[in-house]
């Protein structure tokens, strides 16, 4: 048989690589263009990320805006609008909320929501007071709601809780989330007057016109709760948070607690007790040795004790527009990217401003025998007992100074002895009470 006569073997014919389907952008708003807005544009166009295209950008006088320093920053292509409609009505995939308080702004949001768009924001009052719907209207529509930037601006200590700390069983919370609040103590302890340096931080953008929000611990109080809901998986009716001002402290008070070896801040206190939280925002003098006194300036420091890591402490700046818009860009590509967060369960909890602790107590008197006498006899009937008195000299018998410190008792049981001592006939103003916040070294087992 004649063999077979052998084909040429076909060459083979390359074929050209699919290209991938380029990614579809995802498409942001911006509501609001202020201080933390502008600096979200300074960092998109800084760092250009790829796949983040800036849209639209919602604000109110809107021409203003679009001439600003800051809008050099905008895309060219980039839609200002007036018309909140026109944000909702688009085709945007994220919306990043930066306008602050609640009304209309949580219209605004359900109505973004339940149109399938996630929303990243800073608005502390909103989480705070409306936070838990506002999540489980998200689950339900299948979107982000995320708001890491609602508090201590760029430092991470949400999704450090929600990240690093959900498995552990978390107790109490303390420190300083309000950075204006801390830049005024912080200058007042090197001296300066209280009306000039929160002159220079309205003047420096960290305070408003109206500081109220800030010194009198409104702003804290706000963050405290979202804190408190993330990570002690208590929801708290911020309005049931005892707060206290710092207008009221004065050079002095600086000078009596170096002597008790202590420095004075604005502290956010909560601490879960059974099914109740004992929370509080008030000026407070803190021990040298605490991680709280180190914080200065606009710092933000938190410290949160766990039952079974024992505490951990989140710290950096958490005032002004770019580490705050560092926090919102991170939210942002996160959502974008579908990170999912933790989700843990929440109660509603029964709020106490009562804590147990020291106390400080300052006088300021018309100098006369017995008045020592008569201030212990009114702690005594109340139950509290004097740790020690402090009398610095060099001012007028007129108008003296001093201060007692107490034992530690019941915040109610010193607020009887406050209302009773200020009807003193020597008294030339209502006495100022502080809590000495005590460092403890385990925090508490449930």
């Amino acid at each position: 048989m004649a063999p077979k006569s052998k084909q040429p073997a076909k060459k083979a014919v390359s074929q050209p690589a699919k290209q991938p389907a380029a990614a579809k952008p995802v498409k942001v708003a911006l509501l609001g263009f202020g201080t933390v807005g502008s600096s979200v544009a300074t960092v998109l166009a800084a760092q250009k990320f790829a796949g983040i295209q800036l849209t639209h950008i919602f604000n109110r006088n809107v021409e203003r805006k679009r001439t600003s320093p800051a809008a050099k920053f905008v895309p060219k292509d980039t839609i200002w609008t007036e018309d909140i409609n026109a944000i909702l009505a688009s085709d945007v995939d994220i919306i990043i909320e930066l306008m602050g308080g609640l009304n209309p702004v949580e219209s605004w949001l359900r109505k973004a929501i339940t149109s399938g768009k996630s929303i990243v924001t800073a608005n502390k009052q909103l989480i705070a007071y409306r936070g838990a719907g506002l999540a489980r209207l998200a689950a339900q529509h299948n979107v982000h709601l995320v708001h890491n930037a609602a508090v201590a601006g760029g430092v991470p200590v949400i999704p450090g809780m929600l990240q690093g700390l959900g498995g552990d069983q978390v107790t109490r919370l303390s420190g300083i989330v309000n950075g204006t609040c801390n830049y005024i103590l912080s200058r007042m302890e090197t001296g300066a007057a209280y009306a000039t340096v929160l002159a220079d931080a309205q003047q420096l953008g960290y305070a408003e016109a109206d500081p109220s929000a800030d010194v009198d611990g409104y702003d804290a109080r706000a963050k405290l709760c979202i804190l408190s809901r993330i990570a002690m998986h208590a929801e708290l009716d911020p309005d049931a948070v005892a707060t206290q001002t710092i207008s009221t402290i004065d050079a002095i008070d600086f000078s009596y607690a170096k002597e008790l070896n202590c420095t004075i801040r604005q502290v956010s206190r909560a601490q879960l007790e059974g099914t109740t939280v004992h929370a509080r925002v008030a000026p407070m003098l803190v021990p040298m040795a605490s991680p709280i006194a180190w914080s200065h300036g606009t710092q933000n420091m938190v410290v949160v004790s766990g039952r079974f890591g024992g505490d951990v402490v989140f710290s950096g700046h958490g005032a002004g527009g770019e580490p705050t818009a560092v926090a919102v860009v991170s939210d942002l590509l996160g959502v974008a990217q579908g990170c999912k967060s933790v989700s843990l369960p929440v109660r509603k909890r029964k709020v106490t401003g009562e804590f147990l602790a020291p106390h400080y107590l300052r006088f300021v008197v018309d100098d006369k025998p017995g008045i020592v006498s008569a201030i212990a006899g009114a702690l005594a009937k109340v139950g509290a007992n004097i740790d020690s008195i402090l009398q610095r000299p060099g001012y007028p018998k007129h108008r003296l100074p001093f201060v007692v410190t107490t034992e530690p008792c019941l915040t109610s049981t010193i607020e009887k002895a406050v209302a009773s001592l200020a009807k003193l006939d020597c008294m030339l103003e209502r006495p100022l009470c502080l809590q000495i916040l005590t460092i403890e070294d385990k925090p508490d087992e449930a």
